[in-house]
């Protein structure tokens, strides 16, 4: 086997899906898969008297797609011996949540005295009773149109050293962003010496927030005799959440281990979708009563996962039985494995729906843009969020019938956008506690929620296959109502279940 410097990784594909079919481009494939299964690093396998050096990392079945290390020299030899085989590049997503401001340069000049490693202590507390917020990040603007500023994470006594230059600073704007337990906060126009206290309001589990606004008070059963994969970061043992079971598709990870991988996103989604708690002392998603399930498809405290394992997670989650999978993520490059594992999905009797993604007003990402899967945009409601919040940056135009609402400013938009879903400043479950996040990511599992709600019995009993998943699209978006944001921005609107 070549050095590992001298390898790349690449998905064995068959022509059509992910797993090889009749005919004879699916035996071509289908006897270089069993060969592959059966080759060694040191010895490899032979294509037409040439051999072929290469390793398998992961595999779907021993007729499905593989996760391969070869070389160069080895790539063109499958290309050129197995035509009717594709070797696809990995390609890495990452969750769609809406991006933190960043400081992307050194503060302005502050004066003949100041020295470059002069920095403020400020300290970040609760407003409740004064207690230090630990682990926030804390970013503070000199100069927000050109970028520079400082920021830093505070810590365990609430305190974030920032290197501002100088003793005592006019900042244009401030930003912190708490793990969770707290809303978010935006200053403008702050004077920040060493001492100066930033108080954050604490979450009220009570509180109506966009998801709350949108769907109030979902019944235990809401969405019973649905099964909803949530593809994503794990989840994690939560009081408000029952989680059916999973898997881990990560390459060399345990594959039983599908808890939080340390990122709490899709804790957060899996809240917003069936969250089972009820406030003050809990929160409740859009359909508690669906079975949920897991497939963790990021590494342990990553942030990217590869086509292949969320491949391999959708192609589980359709053995699983599973009838809508949500996926808040995107942002990679259009990708024929993630293409395959869609389109098998669909055919399958499975509905993939996906987040639109947050790249302001961008067009609709991959995967949410292909044919057969839902896509999500954000849309968010003034008054669901305190107006100090980070959230109220995310107001713009385009603005609905009701002029409270708005499409976030970050959702992207575009002709692909089939279903628009409450995404800014949504409180849900986090490992240990409660969160407010958002992005496309939150307003994708709360149209996944409506859905399962949508869908009749006569639906869930008819044969997994194409025309399934047809009569399941079709019943989800007749119940759409619009909101007055035009197709680009909102598709057919807001799923409405009875």
């Amino acid at each position: 086997m070549a050095k590992a410097s001298e390898t790349d990784q690449y998905v064995l594909l068959p022509d059509q899906g992910l797993r090889a079919k009749a005919g004879a481009a699916g035996a071509q494939a289908r006897e270089l898969f069993l060969g592959a299964e059966a080759a060694t690093p040191s010895r490899g396998l032979r294509l037409d008297g040439r051999r072929v050096l290469l390793k398998v990392i992961d595999s779907i079945g021993p007729d499905g797609a593989k996760l391969v290390e070869l070389s160069p020299e080895s790539a063109l030899a499958i290309r050129e011996q197995r035509p009717g085989v594709r070797l696809v590049p990995v390609v890495y997503y990452t969750p769609a949540i809406a991006p933190m401001e960043q400081v992307e340069g050194p503060p302005a000049s502050t004066g003949a005295r100041a020295a470059a490693t002069d920095t403020i202590t400020v300290k970040i507390v609760s407003k409740k009773d004064k207690s230090p917020v630990v682990g926030a990040i804390v970013v503070a603007f000199v100069d927000f149109t050109g970028r520079t500023g400082a920021q830093g994470v505070t810590d365990a006594s609430g305190q974030v050293s920032l290197a501002l230059g100088t003793a005592s600073i006019k900042l244009q704007r401030l930003y912190v962003y708490p793990i969770d337990g707290y809303w978010s906060l935006i200053k403008k126009n702050l004077t920040v010496t060493t001492g100066t206290t930033v108080a954050l309001a604490p979450l009220d589990l009570s509180y109506v927030d966009g998801v709350r606004w949108a769907y109030p008070n979902a019944a235990d059963a809401a969405g019973k005799g649905v099964t909803v994969g949530v593809i994503d970061t794990g989840v994690a043992n939560h009081p408000d959440l029952v989680i059916a079971g999973g898997a881990n598709t990560v390459p060399g990870e345990d594959p039983t281990d599908f808890g939080d991988n340390g990122q709490h996103h899709g804790t957060h989604v899996a809240g917003i979708v069936a969250a089972r708690g009820k406030p003050p002392t809990g929160i409740r998603g859009v359909a508690p009563g669906v079975t949920l399930r897991a497939y963790r498809v990021f590494g342990q405290n990553s942030g990217s996962a590869s086509s292949f394992a969320i491949a391999k997670a959708i192609d589980q989650a359709v053995t699983d039985k599973c009838d809508l999978l949500n996926m808040s993520l995107g942002g990679g490059q259009p990708d024929p494995v993630l293409k395959a594992a869609v389109d098998d999905a669909r055919a399958g009797g499975s509905l993939c729906i996906i987040a639109a993604g947050n790249n302001s007003r961008a067009a609709v990402s991959f995967p949410a843009n292909e044919d057969m899967a839902l896509a999500v945009s954000a849309m968010g409601r003034k008054g669901t969020f305190p107006t100090s919040a980070t959230e109220a940056g995310a107001v713009a135009a385009p603005y609905g019938t009701d002029k409270k609402n708005f499409i976030a400013d970050f959702s992207n938009i575009g002709p692909q956008v089939d279903l628009v879903g409450p995404g800014v400043g949504i409180i849900s479950t986090v490992p240990g506690g409660w969160e407010e996040i958002s992005g496309t990511s939150m307003a994708c599992p709360a149209v996944t929620g409506a859905a399962a709600r949508t869908l009749s019995t006569t639906i869930l009993k008819m044969k997994r296959n194409a025309a399934r998943s047809d009569a399941m699209v079709t019943a989800i978006l007749a119940s759409a109502k619009t909101l007055g944001f035009g197709p680009t921005f909102e598709g057919h609107g807001m799923p409405q279940p009875k």
